[in-house]
């Protein structure tokens, strides 16, 4: 076997294509490095066109202006209400807030006209047997939910949390109390979406008593409520004027949008918002209805705004109807099953009150856990 010299051409060649081999490697990756530039390059270009372009429609067209209001009205109307400054503006968040609360206080004002005329069948009269709640499914554009229909409004109690310190799941409270059904209702102070639950805002009555206050017997607030007789009542009143009025079960919460069966809100602009949503409703009969709607689930249910409620409650003949909590609370309770989809990622949320439905109201052992505390040294935050 000969071995080539040093310097031949043999050894040459050799070493001549040995050299070429190693530079084809480093070609390959000047053309990689080149390619993946360029596409990086060509990226951020088409990103960039892109977002000026949506910016473009976003801020200055009527259309992407009414998406933005729209969006800014959804943030709005949760607890971080100041994260829609980034969509318009300190200013325009202030106006936007102010306005709505005017609106409130306004549909609160009109003058009930007494449409509403709770059945009583005298003891030979022929009654039609209905159940105590029935349950409908109810959808829209981009909604799904549930519409529970209770045909006794006086089978109605506002429940409470049975340990203090800590707020209770509604399908906790249902099957304590041991009730028919259940929906969540007035609202609480929520740190950050992570409250116990226990503190709620406003007033809450059960049974005829007051059971939490967190201003004086001639506060007012909005309201949400069922007196002695079966009426939902909704507006904004005292502690004193609600007790005049015989109120056995209210909440705090707004507004109230349809009065004397007349739709206050006029469009989807109006509407606060895209949320998940639970809404309280009569009709003359004194038949109840309570909107349960799912949200903030893409491919099944984003949410509602109140226009789209209101317009259900109407086509279903409600002649009063109220906001209640919504969002993560929203929950429907029926035969201790959960029938909507709470939006909350760790499930269902413990609240401080709920709207519960019984047999047999007055036999319902519900306790005011509040008695003897102080409003102002609760912690909302602390589990």
């Amino acid at each position: 076997m000969s071995v080539p010299m040093p310097g031949s051409p043999r050894t040459q060649t050799t070493a001549a294509a040995a050299a070429k081999k190693k530079k084809k490697p480093v070609k390959k990756k000047k053309r990689r490095s080149s390619t993946l530039a360029s596409i990086t390059l060509y990226t951020f270009f088409f990103m960039f066109l892109f977002g000026s372009v949506f910016s473009l429609w976003f801020f200055l067209t009527e259309t992407g202006t009414n998406l933005r209001l729209m969006m800014a009205d959804t943030i709005i109307s949760t607890q971080h209400r100041d994260w829609a400054k980034y969509l318009i503006g300190e200013e325009e968040l202030k106006k936007r807030v102010d306005r709505y609360w005017a609106q409130f206080d306004t549909y609160s004002e009109i003058k009930d006209k007494d449409l509403v005329r709770v059945d009583h069948k005298s003891a030979t009269a022929v009654v039609e047997k209905k159940p105590p709640v029935e349950v409908e499914d109810i959808e829209g554009k981009n909604f799904k939910g549930k519409l529970l229909i209770v045909n006794d409004p006086k089978t109605l109690r506002i429940a409470v949390p049975g340990t203090r310190g800590k707020g209770e799941k509604v399908s906790s409270m249902v099957k304590r109390l041991g009730a028919i059904a259940g929906v969540n209702a007035g609202g609480f102070v929520d740190p950050e979406w992570k409250g116990n639950g226990f503190q709620p805002t406003g007033l809450v009555m059960s049974g005829g008593k007051i059971f939490y206050n967190d201003g004086g017997m001639n506060t007012r607030n909005h309201i949400v409520a069922i007196d002695k007789e079966g009426k939902l009542i909704a507006g904004k009143y005292t502690p004193n004027e609600l007790i005049k009025m015989g109120v056995q079960e209210a909440v705090t919460f707004a507004p109230k949008f349809i009065v004397n069966g007349v739709g206050m809100i006029k469009n989807q602009a109006d509407g606060w918002g895209i949320a998940p949503r639970t809404s309280m409703a009569q009709k003359a009969d004194g038949t109840i209805m309570f909107a349960i709607i799912d949200g903030r689930q893409p491919g099944y249910s984003i949410g509602a705004t109140l226009y789209d409620i209101q317009n259900i409650f109407l086509e279903h003949g409600a002649v009063t109807a109220a906001n209640l909590d919504g969002g993560s609370s929203t929950v429907l309770v029926k035969d201790n099953q959960i029938l909507n989809k709470p939006s909350s990622e760790y499930g269902e949320r413990y609240l401080p009150t709920a709207w519960l439905v019984f047999e047999d109201p007055a036999k319902a052992n519900i306790k005011n856990i509040w008695e003897g505390l102080d409003p102002s040294k609760i912690d909302p935050s602390k589990w």
